[in-house]
C-alpha cells in the first residue's frame, strides 16, 4: 500500500540552474553496483523493450531499481533488453509552469540530473543505469543529498550533466517525458510503473523477469530465463498481485 502523500509546488527552473555548482568527492561506496555491460549476443530486432516510469524520491522506484531492475545488470537477461528510464512519475506541471512534485523540490531538481545523465550517456545503458542506481541507493540511505558524489563513484565525468542542466537541455527532456508520461495508454496509475513490449505490467511489476522471458522470441535464450521459477500470469491486468508498494498518482 502507498503512504500518505504530500505534494509541493517546485519554483523549480531559474533557482536550480543558477545554483547549480558541481563539487569534488571521494568515492562512494554503492555496495554491489552493476558493473557489467550488455553483450552483444542478441540481435537488436529481437530484443524485449522495457521502460520504467518514475520519479527519482519515490522510495518504492528507488528499491525497485536498486534491488530489482539491477538483475538486468547482474545477470545475462540484459542481453535480450532495450532499457529506457523515464523519470517524470507523478510530477505534475502547474499553471505558471512549475514543477509540482510529489516529494518536494528535491525530487523536480534530480529527476532532471537523471534525466540529463539519461541523455548524456544515451548509447551506453550501463552508465545511464550506474549513475541513477548510485542516486536511487543514496536515496535508500536517506543521503539523496549527496548525489554529487555519485560522479566520482560510478568515474563518470560530471560536464556533460553539468552541461544539459545549465544550458536548459533538461528542462526540455523532462518537458518530453511529462508529455510521454501523460499518453500512457492505459494510463498509468502509480510509479514504479513498468511496459515490457509496452505492454503495462500494472502490479505485477516485480514479476519483470518472466514477462521480458516470455516476450523474447529470438534464438539466443539467456540463462536467466532458464529459471522454471519463472512464472507469468494469465492476465497481465491482474489486481490481485501484491507489490512491495508504490506511489500512486494524485
Amino acid at each position: 500500500m502507498a503512504p500518505p502523500k504530500r505534494t509541493y509546488t517546485a519554483m523549480f527552473v531559474c533557482f536550480y540552474v543558477s545554483s547549480f555548482i558541481f563539487q569534488s568527492h571521494s568515492s562512494l561506496d554503492i555496495g554491489p553496483h552493476p558493473s557489467g555491460v550488455f553483450p552483444t549476443g542478441s540481435d537488436s530486432d529481437d530484443r524485449v523493450s522495457v521502460s520504467l516510469y518514475y520519479e527519482s524520491l519515490c522510495p518504492y522506484c528507488a528499491n525497485f531499481i536498486v534491488n530489482k531492475l539491477v538483475k538486468l545488470f547482474t545477470t545475462d537477461l540484459g542481453t535480450i533488453v532495450n532499457l529506457r528510464l523515464i523519470p517524470w512519475g507523478n510530477t505534475q506541471t502547474a499553471p505558471n509552469n512549475g514543477w509540482i512534485c510529489q516529494h518536494g523540490p528535491d525530487e523536480c531538481l534530480l529527476n532532471l540530473v537523471e534525466a540529463c545523465a539519461i541523455s548524456s550517456w544515451s548509447n551506453l545503458e550501463i552508465m545511464q543505469f550506474r549513475f541513477v542506481y548510485c542516486i536511487e541507493l543514496l536515496h535508500l540511505e536517506n543521503r539523496h543529498s549527496d548525489w554529487k558524489s555519485c560522479f566520482a563513484a560510478t568515474g563518470l565525468s560530471e560536464i556533460p550533466v553539468r552541461d544539459c542542466f545549465n544550458n536548459g537541455v533538461g528542462i526540455l527532456i523532462e518537458q518530453g517525458y511529462a508529455a510521454e508520461t501523460a499518453s500512457l495508454n492505459p494510463t498509468h496509475r502509480f510509479v514504479p510503473w513498468v511496459l515490457v513490449n509496452n505492454q503495462p505490467l500494472q502490479e505485477d511489476y516485480e514479476n519483470f523477469e518472466a514477462y521480458i522471458c516470455s516476450a523474447y522470441k529470438g534464438s539466443r535464450t539467456p540463462q536467466a530465463c532458464s529459471q522454471q521459477a519463472l512464472s507469468v500470469g494469465g492476465n497481465i491486468k491482474t489486481s490481485s498481485i501484491t507489490p512491495s508498494g508504490f506511489c500512486l498518482r494524485e
